[in-house]
């Protein structure tokens, strides 16, 4: 029998590491999150999350850990204004949240929970075999191995895991550069969704009363020729030609680039090793959706781990994880290479970008669909099997009163457990449901708020709804979506 240091080993101690350990722990299963840095980070590519995340931040009670939360309610797709209230709980995401404020919220949340951060950790070596991994890190301090049953990267564009894995990671190849600059001692006219200007486009977005970050495309230096890093004489000079704003006067805190290189590995899941987060899918910063897809692979992956840790997990589960998030990833690199061509294209764009324009302004249908694909609202999972409309999407928030208190929808996944919300009266739910009680919960739920056309609802630690049972039909099939989704009954 293999003897393990610890359930899961989790490399890489950003966001999508830093709650999938969360998510772990909340079902009890014991993590080791690693990570090469010393020290976490303090510089911030971004500076927000998407709609979706912050319902799932919300489900585990953590929303409130980032104090008041400002939504933007008015962004783009590719350049084209958009109203992103057109959905239910629609934004282009959280105002002015930088990334290392996100990672402290995650990984204190971690850590109370139980979590163990090791940092300073270089990972170097994997080792898979039939019953868990071994994974080889130097230190400063030497060389250390520890031995899990399960390995998540969640390390990054360069991930270690997925090149020592051998998962390919095909792609397009960088075809534009942006550069940006965190300034301080300077006053700049706000531009969050960016303004094309003749030489190329320009952002501001202002991160206090005298900081700002600064960003640019430049059309005559699509791609930097220079070897190293970009420096802020670059961004001065750039800026003024682009803009007419001088801001050598300005101190900078942090100037660096990013391209529209857009990859995806070609498996999330090979035996015993998974990947999350940017080791899983690159692509160009639009409307806060990588880490944000980050986040969502770490909600996905962490409950269904847990179960095959606990020896509760049907067979095929695990697979599910591929098979939902995959999909959602190849859409996000394909959205956000659509917005490169329509926002940073030359005039040989001008045709195509006023005929999307023409179809935005004027077909509610579009700005729907358009809102839904970016911040992630509109996700319906095809591996839920049957045809009820709400089977595979998220449960949106709703105030409801459950044996006489009143809650919300999202209050009630706090736990990271999936509950069954019985909306009708003597359906034996609790009596189907009993050989799953130590995974599932069932709850009587009274208010109008939730009135629907159906009996009950099967919702996923995740959110997704994985059962409906419509009016009239009570229990029925109730047992054979608990058996799919969370195993045997015990």
């Amino acid at each position: 029998m293999s003897t393990f240091d610890t359930d899961v080993i989790v490399v890489g101690a950003g966001p999508t590491g830093l709650m999938l350990a969360g998510e772990l722990r909340l079902n009890g299963v014991s993590v080791v999150v690693l990570d090469k840095l010393a020290e976490p980070i303090r510089e911030s590519r971004a500076l927000g999350f998407s709609a979706r995340t912050i319902e799932e931040f919300a489900q585990r009670g953590l929303i409130s850990r980032f104090g008041e939360v400002g939504v933007i309610p008015v962004g783009h797709f590719g350049g084209v204004p958009l109203d992103y209230q057109v959905l239910e709980g629609g934004s282009y995401g959280a105002r002015g949240i930088p990334q290392a404020r996100t990672e402290g919220v995650l990984g204190g949340w971690a850590r109370e929970l139980g979590a163990e951060v090791r940092r300073g950790v270089d990972v170097v070596g994997l080792e898979q075999d039939a019953d868990g991994v071994t994974v080889t890190g130097v230190t400063p301090d030497g060389t250390v191995t520890l031995r899990a049953r399960h390995v998540v990267g969640a390390d990054g564009a360069r991930s270690a895991v997925r090149k020592l894995a051998g998962i390919d990671f095909p792609g397009t190849e960088p075809a534009i550069e942006l550069r940006f600059a965190d300034v301080a001692g300077v006053q700049l006219r706000p531009r969050f969704s960016g303004e094309r200007v003749p030489g190329g486009m320009v952002m501001v977005i202002p991160m206090g009363p005298d900081r700002a970050r600064v960003i640019y495309f430049d059309s005559a230096q699509p791609l930097r020729t220079a070897d190293g890093p970009i420096t802020f004489d670059e961004v001065v000079e750039a800026w003024q030609r682009l803009t007419g704003e001088d801001i050598s006067g300005a101190t900078p805190v942090w100037v660096s680039s990013t391209t529209d290189n857009s990859r995806q590995a070609s498996e999330y899941r090979r035996g015993r090793i998974f990947l999350a987060g940017d080791a899983a899918h690159i692509h160009l910063p639009i409307g806060a959706q990588g880490m944000s897809a980050g986040v969502q692979d770490a909600v996905n992956l962490g409950w269904k781990l847990a179960l095959d840790v606990k020896g509760q997990a049907p067979e095929g589960l695990l697979d599910t994880y591929h098979a939902e998030r995959h999909p959602v990833g190849a859409r996000i690199l394909t959205n956000t290479l659509a917005q490169r061509i329509l926002y940073l294209g030359g005039d040989d764009i001008t045709p195509l970008r006023e005929v999307f324009t023409e179809l935005v302004e004027n077909h509610e249908s579009v700005r729907r669909h358009l809102v839904g694909m970016v911040t992630g609202l509109d996700i319906r999972h095809a591996t839920v099997p049957g045809e009820h409309p709400l089977l595979g999407r998220r449960l949106p928030d709703r105030e409801l009163v459950v044996d006489g208190e009143k809650t919300s929808a999202f209050a009630l996944l706090a736990a990271g457990r999936a509950v069954v919300l019985e909306l009708g009266d003597g359906l034996g739910l609790r009596e189907a449901a009993a050989g799953w009680a130590d995974r599932v919960d069932v709850l009587r739920v009274d208010h109008p708020d939730c009135a629907a056309p159906v009996d009950a609802i099967l919702v996923r630690p995740d959110g997704y709804v994985a059962w409906v049972a419509p009016l009239g039909t009570g229990s029925e099939g109730l047992v054979d979506a608990l058996s799919h989704w969370f195993g045997p009954a015990k």
